[in-house]
């Protein structure tokens, strides 16, 4: 099925669609504030949105915003995810869950010149051995992302160029802080002290990643930055101490990944609690696990306690990087903060930087929420990765996103 027409009613229809809560689509908060959307002219849409909110320019530019073919989400229905259609220069032509998924050149795409592909293939390759041969022996052109213990080895292929590029990807282990002992501002003061986040950087990433420097990455706009806790295993073995727990405890660390990067992450970071007397359990966990276990239970009967996870804002700006993951209202099943976190001030400025426009303000009641959070360390903030992908020299124009999306429309091979 082919798009015919990029206009404003299908704007109208798409962002009617993402703000109708009854459709439960994943990204319905970035567009729950829309009271409607008019059609002007062909070329021009006027949204009313229910109460102010500032950063809806930006919530417009995140991936789940692209505009599908009404024609296309007429006909497929709820199935839309398997036959999408938009205004992109490649066209879907099929795709087998397990093994690949094949787009091709749309020959009617709007920017002249472009693609200049017939066609791509994707193909998911769990095992990191597999999918650094394959580019290695040509039968992939590009691989995302690069296992970082073969960047170097990769690098120094002649065929080969290896791309390292910064992120919006954090990593972190929220504590329940509903929870003992993660009630304890204390302890969760100790377990940042008690975590070498270099040497981390070292273990689980080969280098390819900067310690936290707070709770939003620094390419996100408003962001405030500090200095990384620092490695002091005495202070958070006095710390423990100073809250009651002179001998440590024990508890489950959960992990929404289970990838060979995320595997090293976690056995580093159990052996470094271990050193001040915390001894935890590790429990990887697939998609549908998370889904069940973490992200449709609430406070009341969650069992989380330690998740590691990550959190990549896609909208750029600081309400999609902290109102998901600290606002009190935002604990699952709603949305992301698994550490059931909940302080009013950080509510209140939050909320208030959606209602002016104003830049130094609202960087004002940001900094003060990131301090507060900071403060309060409801993570243990770990890491912002770099992205590392790999290629063949004969492509070019093919690009990671800070976001880990993909930017292929001038893509090439030569």
């Amino acid at each position: 099925m082919t798009a015919l027409y990029f206009n404003a009613q299908a704007v109208k229809i798409n962002l009617d669609r993402a703000s109708q809560p009854t459709n439960h689509l994943k990204r319905y908060h970035l567009f729950k504030m829309i009271d409607k959307t008019e059609v002007i002219n062909d070329n021009k849409v006027k949204i009313m949105l229910k109460q102010p909110f500032s950063a809806f320019i930006n919530n417009l530019a995140h991936p789940a915003a692209a505009i599908i073919s009404p024609k296309a989400l007429a006909y497929y229905g709820k199935h839309i995810g398997f036959h999408p259609v938009g205004t992109g220069p490649y066209q879907f032509v099929t795709w087998n869950q397990t093994e690949f998924v094949k787009v091709k050149k749309f020959n009617n795409y709007w920017k002249f010149g472009l693609p200049k592909l017939d066609s791509i293939t994707w193909r998911p390759v769990v095992d990191n051995n597999s999918r650094a041969a394959m580019l290695q022996t040509g039968e992939a052109t590009f691989i995302f992302p690069v296992p970082y213990e073969q960047a170097k080895m990769l690098s120094e292929n002649s065929k080969l160029n290896v791309a390292v590029e910064p992120s919006i990807q954090q990593r972190y282990i929220s504590l329940n802080v509903t929870q003992k002992p993660f009630d304890n501002l204390k302890v969760r003061q100790a377990l940042n002290y008690a975590i070498n986040k270099e040497m981390l950087i070292k273990v689980a990433f080969s280098g390819y990643a900067v310690p936290a420097e707070g709770p939003v990455p620094s390419m996100i706009e408003f962001t405030t930055r500090y200095q990384p806790w620092p490695y002091n295993p005495s202070k958070a073995r006095q710390l423990l101490k100073e809250a009651g727990y002179p001998n440590g405890f024990t508890s489950i660390l959960w992990s929404s990944h289970n990838h060979s990067t995320a595997q090293k992450v976690l056995q580093y970071v159990q052996n470094q609690l271990a050193q001040v007397g915390v001894k935890v359990m590790i429990t990887a966990m697939d998609a549908g696990q998370r889904a069940a276990k973490v992200e449709s239970i609430g406070v009341q009967d969650t069992e989380v306690r330690m998740l590691y996870t990550g959190w990549s804002a896609s909208t750029g700006e600081a309400d999609w990087a902290l109102s998901p993951l600290f606002l009190s209202q935002a604990a699952p099943p709603k949305q992301f903060n698994t550490a059931f976190y909940k302080n009013t001030h950080v509510d209140d400025d939050l909320s208030a930087a959606l209602t002016t426009t104003n830049h130094t303000e609202k960087q004002k009641l940001y900094q003060d929420a990131q301090n507060r959070i900071w403060a309060d360390a409801p993570w243990i903030f770990l890491t912002t990765e770099r992205l590392l992908s790999a290629y063949n020299k004969q492509l070019s124009g093919f690009y990671v996103m800070p976001d880990v999306s993909f930017n292929f429309d001038n893509a090439n091979l030569q």
